[in-house]
């Protein structure tokens, strides 16, 4: 949808983020003018080389404060809500940012006059999840809808690309674990759709597609198992590790076990473990009453192999480009 926003404003909560930073882009090419709002924008440099001299603008809000909120929405078009944790870090906290973050924006881009807001939202979202983090995500929908009733949601499954912390996760786990963990029998199953393709989605419920007050689930040409997923990730980036099978309720103890380790040392969060309980896949209904990424103007998303093998080449056992010296 080329020129789509042909100078309007669209304000893009995350934008600095990874899911956030492919968006820009996509904005950035429909002709829009964004404000990126983040926490630290003194941080986004990397968004300036995505558009025009001027067309980006990072600036600063916080979804714990409303008045950053209100400022950042202010004389918007548009307003695209990509913000969301996996794992609670301070003041951090799931309900601070899905629920409480997510409500505060919707209100503001109420009072300011938008007329379009789109949420970012996540598949296996609902107030009744045994996840916090579905939970919340699910809490968050039902708030911006409160309001904003016009609000589109997209529910992306897991969202791959270069920054992912998926597919990286699994092969920086393969550099160093003799065994990797097969949770669950690996049965969980996903529909991982490619960052740029939801990007591009999202950008064009910008432009106009989409239905108001619709709730989107936008998956990849591939359903795969999390046993599909820990082959391919070890064959894409040259590692053979065996799998030590993990019941659930072996994870979840080690997941309580590595609870005071930060973040990015821990294999999963409880939290996490509770996700792969349920598939993550787009639902029948959303396909038959055509809620998907196809009828967002992405008629063939990427799939993982066209993709994924190019940036977990860093992770094969004699450097990123060992295949090319034979």
């Amino acid at each position: 949808m080329a020129n789509a926003g042909a100078g309007k404003l669209v304000t893009v909560f995350g934008g600095s983020g990874f899911v956030g930073r492919h968006t820009v882009r996509a904005l950035a090419k429909d002709g829009w003018r964004i404000r990126a709002a983040c926490r630290r924008p003194d941080l986004a440099g990397h968004l300036q080389p995505m558009g025009a001299v001027g067309q980006i603008h990072p600036i600063q809000a916080n979804l714990r404060y409303p008045d950053s909120v209100a400022r950042a929405v202010e004389g918007a078009n548009t307003v695209i809500l990509s913000v969301g944790i996996l794992a609670r870090s301070g003041r951090q906290t799931f309900d601070a940012v899905h629920v409480e973050g997510a409500r505060a924006v919707a209100k503001a881009a109420r009072a300011a006059g938008v007329q379009r807001l789109i949420h970012i939202s996540a598949l296996g979202a609902d107030p009744k999840a045994a996840s916090d983090y579905a939970r919340t995500k699910g809490e968050g929908e039902r708030a911006v809808l409160a309001e904003f009733p016009d609000a589109i949601i997209l529910r992306p499954s897991i969202v791959f690309g270069p920054e992912d912390q998926f597919f990286n996760r699994f092969a920086a786990l393969a550099q160093i674990a003799p065994l990797l963990p097969m949770i669950g029998g690996g049965r969980s199953k996903f529909q991982p759709v490619f960052v740029g393709d939801l990007a591009a989605a999202v950008a064009n419920a910008a432009g106009g597609k989409g239905k108001p007050g619709t709730v989107y689930e936008i998956g990849g040409p591939e359903v795969v198992s999390l046993r599909q997923v820990l082959e391919r990730t070890q064959e894409w980036a040259g590692r053979k590790r065996g799998y030590l099978p993990m019941p659930f309720w072996l994870a979840k103890l080690q997941a309580l076990i590595t609870w005071p380790l930060p973040n990015s040392l821990r294999p999963l969060t409880l939290d996490q473990v509770r996700l792969l309980q349920t598939d993550n896949v787009v639902s029948l209904s959303a396909q038959g009453d055509s809620r998907t990424i196809g009828a967002l103007g992405v008629a063939q998303p990427q799939a993982m192999g066209l993709v994924v093998p190019s940036y977990l080449e860093r992770f094969r056992p004699k450097g990123q480009f060992s295949h090319y010296r034979g």
